[in-house]
Parts: structure tokens; C-alpha cells; sequence
């Protein structure tokens, strides 16, 4: 039944995400406590039974602290895809997605969002680490498609960090959540198509995305033929000293909303739609193409098309999306 079901999302979406990213980390902090908060009071949610690895296909999703306090992350270049949203305060924060290759380390992790449930069921069942959620809603998480793994039901999977201060040294061994090997590119159903850039297109060296309290700078490195993220001004490299280089970005236009929730200094939490349509730049090869994207419903992938409605190609690599206020 679940390979049917997979079957039947595949046909869903667009296309099979083919990414090959190289590169394996280790982390030089040493192994502490399983956490079962992200510091701020936020508590797990229950997990589904799937036992204690991931089911086979499934992809590995992980809130990744992105405070200037979390600096540098581990294990963020070895994502497929790596999701930008804004959170209390108009700070941002990270969801990384693991198909193709597994790191050694990831974190700093911290808590799930609302928002993240819609993103997330694109994917078949995935996995999602994270520190915690908000006490209200623990019931929505727990009724998500997800294959939920927070610290207080694997707590061999995480350990804290001794370089940086609670709560930003939480770090999870992703090995002991999906085995020795990640699930395969096939498993990374989104919608993204990769392949020759389109005609047209601008040429573009730089772009900044700004949130209330944080920005995202990607410059065109020729040489590299990579997208250099800067994050709050400051380049984006990981705990080893690894730059922080997507072949794609995609600034996509979103409707950002208040939700009911909020932290526990009262801050109201941004909600992130993902599910609609609207439009969005593409930054590939030193160029910016403007594009639309539609995502019909939740379990749909983003489709991305030019203004002719030619599906827009990414170039192959990792892709970073910037969910930007419309």
C-alpha cells in the first residue's frame, strides 16, 4: 500500500528531483543530554509509530536554527534543498531537506512551525527533526502525514554542543533516524525540473531578500559557478569552514500571514503559504529570470514556469527558496 501510495504521489508532482551534493561533515562538539525542549519552553509532540528509522523512500526534513547565535550551522550544504522562512520577531529560520546524501552531523536544531505541515506534504511521509513545537499545537503535528522524530523519542539521535549556549547547540545524527544511507534523489518529489537554462533571463551578480529582522544576500560566484550566501551580512559557511553555495535560488513571493500562535514572550507567529499561486525570481548561472509558480494543493509540488508558460529549468545542485512577503 505504501509503495501504491508513492506511486500516486510521484504522478502528482512534476518531476523527480535528480541532485547529486558531495560533501560529508563532522562536527567537532561533543555529545550531550537529549533535549526535549528548543529552549524557549517548547515541548515535543507525540510521534507517529514507525519505529525508530525512517520509512524506506523517506526523506529527512530538519529545522535548522539560523539565530546569529546558532552560527555557523553543520550539515547545511549537504542539503537538496534548503527552505527560508520568517519567524517571530522577522528573524528567520531554516528547513533542510535530505535526500541524496546524509552528513555526519545537522543542527543547530530547533522547533517546527505551522506553516512547516503544508510545506511538508509535498513529500511521502517524511521525516522531520526538530526540537519541539508550541504546546498548541501539539495536536495539529501529531495529526500530520509525518514521520515525527523529535529528541524525546530518539534520544541517541541528538546531543548538545559545547560551542554555543542553549538553545542553540542541539545537534542530530542523522544516521541513527534513516540507517547508513540516505533514500535517494527519487524519493525528492517537488515539482522542480532541472535542466538548460531558458532563454532570456537578466544578468544578476547579486540579490538581497530582506525580512523585518534578518536578510539573505546570494552573489554570483563565476568561478564557482555557485550562488554565495550571506546571511545578516556575514558569509555563510558550516562548522568546517565549507561555503554555503546553491546552484539555484528562488526568491518566491508568498502570502506571509499572523497566525494564532505565538511564542512565549507573546510575539505572534508568521505564517508562510505555500499552497496558491503567484511569481518568483529564479536565480541560475549569473542570470534572473521572472517566473510564476502554482502549487494547486498541499500535496502537490511547486511547479515553476516562465511568462509562456515554459517550465522554468533549475541547474543542477543544491536549491535554496526564499519564502519573500508578496
Amino acid at each position: 500500500m505504501r509503495q501504491m501510495a508513492r506511486v500516486r504521489r510521484g504522478a502528482m508532482t512534476a518531476a523527480l528531483l535528480a541532485i547529486s551534493v558531495t560533501g560529508s561533515l563532522m562536527t567537532a562538539c561533543t555529545s550531550g543530554g537529549g533535549a526535549t525542549d528548543d529552549g524557549r519552553g517548547h515541548v515535543p509532540g507525540p510521534a507517529h509509530s514507525h519505529g525508530t528509522a525512517a520509512s524506506s523512500g523517506s526523506v529527512l526534513a530538519v529545522k535548522i536554527d539560523n539565530a546569529p547565535a546558532a552560527r555557523p550551522q553543520t550539515g547545511l550544504d549537504a542539503a537538496d534543498v534548503v527552505y527560508a522562512e520568517q519567524v517571530e520577531g522577522g528573524l528567520s529560520r531554516l528547513m533542510a531537506v535530505y535526500a541524496s546524501k546524509l552528513p555526519k552531523a545537522i543542527g543547530p536544531v530547533r522547533s517546527a512551525r505551522e506553516s512547516d505541515l503544508e510545506l511538508l506534504r509535498q513529500f511521502d511521509e517524511p521525516t522531520l527533526a526538530y526540537s519541539g513545537v508550541q504546546h498548541k499545537l501539539l495536536r495539529l503535528v501529531d495529526q500530520a502525514p509525518l514521520n515525527l522524530r523529535p529528541p524525546d523519542k530518539v534520544p541517541a539521535a541528538y546531543y548538545r554542543g559545547t560551542d554555543n549556549a542553549a538553545p542553540h547547540n542541539l545537534y542530530l545524527r542523522p544516521q541513527r533516524l534513516m540507517g547508513s544511507a540516505a533514500p535517494g534523489s527519487a524519493a525528492l518529489t517537488t515539482g522542480f525540473r532541472f535542466g538548460a537554462a531558458p532563454s532570456g533571463g537578466s544578468p544578476e551578480t547579486s540579490r538581497t531578500v530582506r525580512f523585518p529582522a534578518a536578510r539573505f544576500t546570494f552573489t554570483w560566484s563565476g568561478s564557482r559557478q555557485r550562488w554565495l550566501v550571506a546571511m545578516d551580512g556575514t558569509p555563510a559557511v558550516t562548522a568546517e569552514g565549507r561555503t554555503v553555495a546553491p546552484a539555484t535560488v528562488v526568491v518566491q513571493y508568498v502570502k506571509v500571514r499572523t497566525s494564532k500562535y505565538h511564542d512565549v514572550l507573546g510575539n505572534k507567529t508568521p505564517y508562510t503559504e505555500t499552497v496558491g499561486s503567484g511569481t518568483a525570481k529564479v536565480l541560475r548561472d549569473g542570470r534572473a529570470f521572472d517566473v510564476n509558480w502554482a502549487r494547486p494543493k498541499a500535496t502537490d509540488g511547486t511547479r515553476f514556469t516562465t511568462a509562456d508558460g515554459t517550465p522554468m529549468n533549475f541547474a543542477q545542485g543544491q536549491v535554496w527558496v526564499v519564502f519573500a512577503k508578496a
